[in-house]
């Protein structure tokens, strides 16, 4: 059914994307497909990295312990952006039809009041209305 599953991620997050990891793991587990983790970022240095190149090679590493210990074909990328907050879903939007995937797998916050107000929005909920593949929000 799912032959390549894009899992959006934030590495120095990744405490709070473990039930959205361990679900994509195993969906990829029983569909015998591959894991392609994105990370969109902007070019300052983070917590993770002090630039683009050094997060890149953390990604790469971290998809291929993902494949190791969870026995997994995996594969990555990282997309570069001048203002992640503006263009965060057009570049997923981007990295889906590059990759190829029919599935998305990403974690999401419970919606609130901000959500409401249209304060905050929901990256999640835009990426559904805005491609015909499916996603699988986990929270």
């Amino acid at each position: 059914m799912y032959s390549k599953i894009l899992v959006p991620v934030d590495l120095a997050h990744l405490d709070k994307l473990s039930k959205a990891l361990n679900t994509a793991i195993d969906i990829a587990r029983h569909y015998q497909a591959r894991l392609h983790y994105v990370t969109v970022t902007n070019t300052t240095p983070s917590s993770v990295a002090h630039n683009t190149q050094e997060l890149e090679t953390e990604l790469k590493q971290f998809a291929e312990e993902q494949g190791k210990d969870h026995g997994i074909e995996t594969s990555c990328s990282l997309i570069t952006t001048p203002d992640t907050a503006v263009e965060l879903e057009k570049r997923l939007l981007s990295a889906i039809r590059e990759t190829g995937a029919d599935l998305i797998v990403m974690a999401s916050h419970v919606p609130g009041i901000g959500d409401k107000l249209h304060f905050i929005h929901s990256n999640a909920a835009n990426l559904v209305k805005d491609t015909d593949i499916s996603v699988f929000v986990v929270r």
